[in-house]
């Protein structure tokens, strides 16, 4: 499977209200907010209700929705009442809730009477999959009533004020993609050949900033989307309703307007896990971070425009996590650090001469560390085939402490462009044991 996190894909089936957008705090031609870039999806700070709270963007759902906020004890919440919530994946629907009347807050930007659903259940936690503390997901309000624009080299997003001379200004250095706005969230017309023999086929995609991987297709959707003769069974992730699987292959080639993307890896969700969808007419899929990341990226909701512009990734290989594991930070740990201490010299007599020697001191202290765990093995991959399973605790990657990497670099060490060997050693059931594998690109 494609290394990433394990992102949630959020779709509510529940009453909805009308929800304030953002607008500026006063009179400015932009605001600029920095973001945490984390495999390929953007997570930014917000303050609710007077408490800083960190948020994945996400178009690709209408809704702002909390979860996760065991260690924010101090927020205050308007107007709750029960709800249900459905969504993708293929198990039941779960209880939540919905507050209203909420203000929200960033960078000389504020929204006013807000609206949240809630999900109680902390099992449903986007935190131990990121490597960071995330509390919620921000969807299309946070776009709908300005031009917004997301740097991802520059890790900001960008608002600007919706005005014509703005506009003209970003037309001349960006090219102008139309889209459609239904249901609140951004469609486009892209195009895809699944195979070198075949001919283009339109898609009208999702634009999903909340979407790590760079393309979903729905084959049972459409009968002239069909997946590649060379694939492998996949965990694409969760929803709200369960687990969401599928199939990844690699594609011929990738068209958004005058864009060309060749062999990008796609996903195909199966049946089952989209069944609770509700699609607009004409969509076939989504098109996610792995290649908006290419570009400087700018949505103007109002008049229905995408703008882009590559950026220095725009060329990047299309990689997947070759491993077959998906990995999780699963807690803390307390670790011994030896600290050495500032070299003084002291001076020594040696039979009658005094000679200066340098004296080292040192120190233990302890500090907090991660502990990461496999939260997934797929089949039949050479994490699988060497033996790993779901729930191994690892100690080590290649020798070194995992504890010294974040999640990211632990991820990224499991989709290099080549066929590298890596070992873990892990605990299980309090037992030290080693595994070595090969990554194999098996697309």
């Amino acid at each position: 499977m494609r290394n990433r996190i394990l992102f949630f894909l959020l779709f509510i089936y529940a009453f909805t209200a009308a929800q304030g957008s953002f607008r500026f705090k006063k009179e400015v031609n932009k605001v600029k907010i920095p973001f945490k870039l984390i495999n390929n999806l953007v997570f930014i700070p917000i303050n609710v209700n007077g408490v800083e709270l960190t948020f994945l963007l996400d178009s690709g759902v209408k809704e702002t929705i909390l979860f996760s906020l065991e260690d924010k004890n101090e927020i205050s919440l308007k107007n709750i009442e029960k709800i249900t919530l459905r969504g993708l994946g293929s198990e039941n629907a779960i209880e939540g809730l919905k507050s209203v009347g909420n203000l929200l807050e960033l960078k000389g930007m504020e929204s006013h009477n807000h609206l949240f659903y809630i999900i109680v259940n902390q099992d449903f936690n986007l935190s131990t999959h990121v490597g960071i503390p995330v509390n919620g997901v921000i969807g299309s309000t946070f776009f709908k009533n300005g031009v917004v624009e997301i740097n991802y080299e520059k890790k900001r997003v960008v608002f600007y004020k919706n005005s014509g001379k703005n506009r003209k200004r970003i037309e001349r250095k960006y090219t102008k993609v139309p889209i459609t706005i239904e249901e609140s969230k951004p469609y486009v017309i892209g195009n895809v050949v699944t195979d070198s023999n075949l001919i283009p086929v339109p898609a009208k995609l999702l634009i999903d900033v909340g979407n790590s991987d760079a393309i979903w297709l729905f084959p049972d959707v459409s009968d002239k989307i069909n997946v590649p003769v060379n694939n492998f069974e996949d965990y694409l992730g969760k929803g709200f309703s369960g687990d969401v699987v599928g199939r990844r292959a690699r594609i011929a080639t990738f068209l958004i307007s005058d864009f060309k993307f060749s062999r990008p890896i796609v996903a195909f969700p199966d049946s089952s896990s989209i069944k609770h969808l509700t699609l607009v007419p004409g969509r076939v899929g989504s098109v996610g971070g792995e290649i908006l990341r290419r570009f400087s990226v700018i949505f103007d909701f109002a008049n229905e425009s995408l703008y882009l512009k590559k950026n220095r990734t725009y060329f990047a290989p299309f990689v997947y996590n070759k491993s077959g594991i998906e990995i999780m930070h699963s807690g803390v740990q307390w670790v011994k650090e030896t600290v050495r201490l500032q070299t003084f010299p002291v001076t020594v007599d040696y039979a009658g001469y005094n000679r200066e020697k340098n004296i080292s001191n040192f120190k233990y202290k302890f500090q907090l560390k991660p502990v990461f765990e496999i939260a997934n093995v797929r089949k039949k991959s050479p994490a699988a085939n060497s033996g790993l399973q779901k729930g191994d605790v690892i100690i080590s990657i290649n020798k070194n402490p995992s504890y010294n990497y974040t999640l990211q670099k632990i991820n990224s060490f499991l989709r290099p462009e080549e066929e590298k060997w890596i070992t873990l050693e892990i605990e299980r059931n309090s037992q030290p044991l080693k595994f070595s594998f090969q990554l194999i690109d098996v697309l």
